[in-house]
């Protein structure tokens, strides 16, 4: 009974601090630490508002959310003074930030490239029933343990593109399209509420892209949103990795572009440019300056590296190369997200099994808070994505149980609270 008087009492607190003009001193008050769990009577700060925990907590029990947390209300702008009744706190810093959308702009994107289970050409035709050969290789996508999916995007890989020009039919392909790309297969993931794309390309298909483009470019766009179409995805990722293209080849990417923009139902059209602009050059600097800013695309992939990515080659997105003749101007932050492996070699790496060893979130302060250097208005990079699901290579692990990632990327997912389905994405 005392415990219910004061959670009403709080409750009351709360709602009256929380009408506007009031504001509560929170300088004396630690960030809510996700790793953290707190006891009754401890306060926090989070997202500019101050929280009073009424009984422990766990930390899976954000503060935004209510019980056991009351709202005190916002934080004052100067934060000058100790908090009035500031309650103890055996909270500690983290170097990810606080959660829900981390320390900085909340990720909209938070996904995985997906290769199958043959070295990404998804040759095999799979069995997606529950409990089937591609629900067990696959179950910590849709499951981080608690029936809550890991992802809210899986960008299947690849499709080649002379073999959808061509409509090619054989053992491993139908219509162009391989044999394990199925509306099965989408759905599997689509029912649990994560978005699906489909991404053409990869550096083995560079030749067939430059020869698709030159042979009939605007063809290719039609079958490709007609794809689209009939296996029910969310949109089209271009993944052509040529460093230094033709003229040809690049007016035949210009009207893949826009042959596919003039079609409607196609979902998001995405890119994948390098890690920073020092590659892909020239598809770089066009993104800058008129596929991204026009909205022919929605946004690119910074592409992981050989080794592992920097801040500092991300950045480049941001800041542009006005050294280069001619220059390459920044990227709004809004219009790229960033990417990181699952795996090293012969094993996987943290972002897989360990988060809280992690470099997503030991680098998800930066990717949060990016600021606009040229280009956008908002801070923060749209997200991570994520290399690869299943088997991406010969020499790398697969992403198979007991090297699932629920532990690296469903742990990810609720420490950054990840919207699932995946939302509109930010515009600027």
């Amino acid at each position: 009974m005392q415990k219910h008087a004061t959670a009403v009492l709080l409750t009351c607190i709360g709602l009256f601090m929380a009408i506007p003009g009031f504001a509560f001193d929170c300088s004396g008050l630690p960030a809510w630490d996700r790793h953290v769990s707190y006891q009754a009577g401890d306060q926090v700060q989070h997202n500019s508002t101050a929280y009073e925990a009424l009984a422990a907590t766990s930390t899976k029990d954000q503060p935004q959310r209510g019980d056991p947390w009351v709202s005190l209300g916002a934080c004052e702008a100067s934060g000058s003074s100790s908090s009035s009744g500031g309650g103890s706190s055996s909270s500690s810093s983290s170097s990810g930030g606080s959660s829900s959308g981390g320390s900085g702009t909340p990720m909209s994107i938070y996904g995985v490239w997906h290769c199958g289970n043959h070295y990404c050409d998804w040759s095999q035709p799979r069995d997606t029933a529950a409990g089937a050969e591609f629900d067990q290789a696959n179950h910590w996508i849709i499951d981080r343990g608690d029936g809550t999916p890991s992802v809210n995007l899986v960008v299947l890989s690849f499709l080649e593109p002379m073999k959808l020009l061509e409509q090619t039919t054989d053992e491993n392909f139908l219509n162009g399209v391989p044999r394990g790309m199925t509306r099965d297969v989408v759905d599997y993931f689509k029912a649990h509420g994560i978005r699906v794309m489909v991404s053409m390309g990869g550096i083995t298909y560079t030749d067939a892209w430059d020869t698709a483009l030159t042979t009939d470019a605007a063809g290719l766009a039609m079958l490709s949103h007609q794809l689209v179409l009939d296996l029910g995805l969310d949109g089209f990722e271009i993944d052509w990795e040529n460093g230094t293209p033709a003229p040809e080849h690049l007016a035949g990417i210009e009207t893949f572009i826009d042959t596919y923009r003039s079609l409607s139902g196609g979902g998001l059209l995405t890119m994948d440019l390098a890690v920073g602009n020092r590659y892909l050059q020239e598809l770089s600097r066009r993104a800058s300056a008129d596929w991204l800013p026009n909205g022919k695309l929605d946004y690119i992939n910074a592409m992981v590296p050989r080794g592992e990515p920097t801040t500092d080659q991300w950045q480049e997105h941001v800041d542009g190369k006005f050294n280069y003749n001619p220059p390459i101007l920044p990227k709004a932050p809004a219009k790229v997200a960033v990417s990181m492996w699952l795996t090293d070699g012969n094993q996987p790496n943290e972002n897989c099994v360990d988060f809280l060893n992690s470099t997503q979130l030991q680098k998800a302060e930066y990717v949060q808070t990016v600021q606009p250097n040229g280009a956008g208005s908002t801070a923060g990079f749209l997200g991570y994505m994520f290399w690869a699901a299943e088997c991406p290579s010969t020499r790398n692990v697969c992403t198979l149980p007991p090297n699932s990632c629920e532990s690296g990327m469903g742990a990810g997912a609720d420490y950054f609270d990840i919207p699932i389905p995946m939302g509109t994405l930010r515009q600027d």
